[in-house]
């Protein structure tokens, strides 16, 4: 009998809107709109909306590694940001996911004026461990992310970090967990090859643990390396979802045009 597949996430014709306060409309600055304003006596418009993700649809499955790929401002953040439940779904759609998706991404809230270890520690307990876990995991959460390779940073505040090794840091804490379904956008991008080696065995590991993996990244090679299943949305739209090396090469054809 075939194993039952399970699936985590479900997007039903979603479809995220930004609404930008304080945006005019095109031509809403014009000497006739404004004339036309003066003897209405309303407001130019101040809200803009922005339609980010159009009629997304798509299931995701216990185990899997899906990589989110596009060109920049194709809406790939976005849809992780609604996943994540940080963004509402609306027009009748809707995203569904199993328990709470956690999401990384190297804007991910850090501590500046506390240190690395101090920020381990509460990122692990935010995540649910009890102390008495964290303190046993924190050694390995530093030594994961390399942060100590060139000296003790991981005593010294978060502001003195380089970007870089704020982001392995944020990886290694959210890495440190188990995770029914971990977003990760742009985090592995960050880093030496020896880290990102580290990492994409991390998340074959969450994927063991029967977790699923969202992954956004503009290294082609680390998507390959990491996923077996890839979307790609454009415009947000999704443009093919299938097997990795086939859309890939669709991406990639696109691309060279």
């Amino acid at each position: 009998m075939a194993e039952e597949r399970v699936p985590t996430v479900i997007a039903d014709e979603a479809h995220i809107v930004y609404r930008i306060h304080g945006a005019s409309a095109a031509g809403a600055n014009s000497p006739a709109a404004s004339f036309k304003r003066i003897m209405t006596k309303k407001n130019a418009a101040s809200i803009r909306e922005v339609h980010a993700v159009k009629g997304v649809t798509f299931v995701a499955y216990r185990g899997e590694a899906i990589g989110l790929i596009g060109s920049n401002g194709s809406g790939k953040s976005t849809l992780l940001r609604a996943i994540a439940g940080l963004l509402p779904v609306e027009r009748g759609g809707a995203i569904y996911a199993a328990g709470q998706p956690s999401l990384l991404g190297v804007n991910a809230a850090l501590m500046n004026d506390l240190s690395g270890e101090k920020n381990v520690e509460l990122g692990c307990l935010a995540m649910g461990m009890s102390p008495a876990e964290v303190k046993a995991r924190t050694a390995d959460i530093v030594e994961f992310s390399g942060i100590n390779e060139r000296g003790e940073f991981s005593t010294l505040p978060m502001k003195t970090y380089s970007s870089g090794m704020a982001a392995r840091l944020r990886f290694s804490i959210a890495a440190a967990k188990k995770h029914d379904v971990l977003l990760i956008d742009e985090a592995l991008a960050t880093g030496d090859a020896k880290f990102r080696k580290r990492s994409e065995a991390r998340v074959r590991e969450l994927r063991a643990e029967a977790g699923t993996v969202f992954l956004v990244s503009h290294s082609e090679q680390t998507i390959r390396d990491t996923c077996e299943r890839t979307i790609w949305l454009e415009s947000g739209v999704i443009r093919a979802d299938g097997p990795t090396e086939e859309i890939m090469r669709m991406y990639e054809e696109f691309s060279n045009k």
